[in-house]
């Protein structure tokens, strides 16, 4: 019988998205379950012995390795140098690796070390990999130009995870996007034609992970929930009904376009089976940069009014932005800090412009000649896009973008403006919710509570706006409490991660600066370098030692 061990790279820490320390304040490891791996693994042979490692919960064991009779493993770009290490310590100790997954897809030449690279989507190449494997294949590459037929996809062996530990877990619906976004590579990936699995599937999927005894949130991980609307609008009275059966164990999450406001129908049948939070791509309120980014689909109406009709929908928005877009102009730092505190988004997610490696993007810089070898090769102490952005020559200065980058973040995440969005869209938010409870329970809940108000209630710098939004929340809309404690929790994490990228950035600037042929005295760094290198005033609200 096959030994087989899943391995899952461990993500920065300092990425955007790895709130670790809250996650453990509420009980859990990391925020997300690896969906991808116990997809692979209901693909692969059922006698086969299989473990799963996922290294954002627990450290490196070397025992697993040599358990293993071979090793899958898979990521994206911020997990590149952990899987890359990964190979190497496998090959140390013997021990054959399978890679796959979104960056390995991209871009395979990067990974020609592991023993099998098994791309696109593993519904097509899985079988073939195994086919050559039982032949006696040491080394392969396998392939496929077809997508598959997503309702012919397995259900994931969510008994591989230790589920306590995370957050929330992932489901997913469908793959692909109708949109053309210049800069996206879920295109290019999955295609623009959404394939969805059916009805029976995805309740399939849930009274599994119901039977595991899961309770609490589950992600849909589309990249674009509503990107086949009649499939959802079928979807959708299913799940209310399969839900309302069972006493609403499970409340949601996803992706979505912005046009998701322009349907009050599809609106009411999400708030009616308890989506609470929804991932918005923004990326700009130039509607310029967004006809040139080919982003129309966020000209239409309001961006402003778009956002607060979710939240009377009672979906909390985060949202993605973007800086360095061709055509941008200076005062792009004013107008995104404005459209973020207008539409009172807590979680808005500011990146800086990445080429991904076969996007249209990256394809009209090289034709440019604007983009350097190595591009999407993840350097040491990158996190996500908020440091490793950038990656390409761009239109507009790069020491403006990223001062003007560094003023954002600044902004953004200071504890006044920060809570301040907290308190508004606590009383924007319009929600009843059904679902009650996680599987971690009600004590863990409480002493979270406790938790956060001790480290952010009594600390200088957050003391004042934190106890001001909680009590501006307990009297104006007291059934959003739990929500707002969530969301200000989080400052715990980005406030650390401001630290890191406003670091990150003044080294990047003044090396940009030395390397300018009229830029050599001290005297021409520009303010935001000095505030920044000496983490004087503007950043003391960020420090991270202990309350008081």
């Amino acid at each position: 019988m096959t030994r087989c061990l899943l391995v899952s790279p461990r993500f920065p820490e300092f990425s955007y998205w790895n709130y670790r320390e809250v996650c453990e304040l509420f009980g859990a490891r990391y925020p997300a379950a690896p969906l991808g791996l116990v997809t692979v693994a209901a693909l692969l042979p059922q006698e086969w012995e299989i473990r799963l490692l996922d290294l954002n919960v627990h450290e490196m064991d070397p025992a697993l390795i040599e358990w293993a009779d071979i090793v899958m493993a898979g990521g994206m770009i911020p997990q590149q140098r952990n899987l890359l290490a990964l190979i190497e310590l496998c090959h140390a100790r013997g021990k054959r690796i399978v890679v796959g997954g979104q960056d390995p897809t991209s871009q395979p030449e990067v990974y020609a070390a592991a023993d099998y690279l098994v791309l696109d989507e593993g519904e097509m190449t899985i079988p073939k990999f195994l086919a050559d494997l039982n032949a006696g294949a040491t080394h392969g590459t396998y392939r496929s130009e077809e997508k598959p037929d997503v309702t012919q996809s397995p259900t994931p062996r969510f008994d591989l995870l230790e589920l306590r530990k995370y957050l929330h877990v992932g489901i997913q619906f469908s793959r692909g996007c109708p949109f053309n976004c210049e800069f996206c590579d879920i295109i290019e990936l999955y295609g623009r034609k959404p394939r969805t699995k059916t009805s029976r599937q995805v309740l399939h999927e849930l009274e599994c992970l119901q039977r595991l005894g899961y309770k609490g949130h589950v992600d849909f991980v589309d990249d674009n929930f509503i990107g086949n609307k009649k499939s959802v609008m079928a979807f959708l009275p299913d799940l209310l009904t399969w839900s309302r059966e069972r006493g609403f164990p499970f409340y949601f999450s996803t992706e979505a376009s912005l046009n998701l406001a322009d349907d009050p129908k599809l609106l009411a049948m999400m708030e009616a089976v308890d989506f609470r939070y929804v991932f918005v791509g923004i990326e700009t309120p130039d509607k310029d940069l967004l006809i040139r980014t080919q982003k129309k689909q966020n000209t239409r109406g309001s961006i402003v009014e778009n956002v607060h009709r979710l939240h009377r929908h009672g979906m909390v928005v985060t949202a993605g932005f973007i800086v360095g877009f061709d055509g941008e102009t200076r005062g792009a730092a004013e107008a995104m800090v404005d459209c973020v505190e207008a539409t009172g988004i807590p979680m808005a997610m500011v990146g800086l412009l990445t080429a991904l490696p076969n996007t249209q993007l990256t394809r009209r810089l090289a034709r440019e000649g604007r983009l350097p070898e190595g591009y999407a090769i993840q350097r040491p102490g990158d996190a996500d896009q908020a440091t490793s952005g950038l990656n390409f020559t761009p239109s507009r200065p790069g020491v403006e973008i990223l001062e003007d980058y560094a003023s954002i973040v600044r902004r953004l995440y200071c504890p006044e403006r920060y809570f301040g969005r907290v308190l508004r869209l606590a009383r924007q938010l319009r929600r009843q919710p059904k679902q009650l409870g996680s599987t971690r329970g009600r004590w863990t809940e409480i002493t979270a509570l406790g938790a956060v108000i001790w480290r952010l209630g009594f600390r200088r710098g957050t003391a004042l706006h934190f106890w001001r939004t909680l009590v501006g929340v307990l009297v104006t809309r007291p059934q959003n409490f739990e929500a707002a404690v969530h969301l200000m929790a989080l400052l715990l994490h980005f406030q650390k991660h401001t630290v890191f990228v406003l670091e990150r950035l003044a080294r990047n600037i003044a090396r940009l600066n030395a390397e300018s042929e009229d830029r050599t005295s001290d005297s021409t760094v520009p303010d935001v370098v000095r505030t920044v290198s000496g983490r004087q005033a503007s950043l003391e609200p960020y420090s991270t030692g202990s309350p008081g």
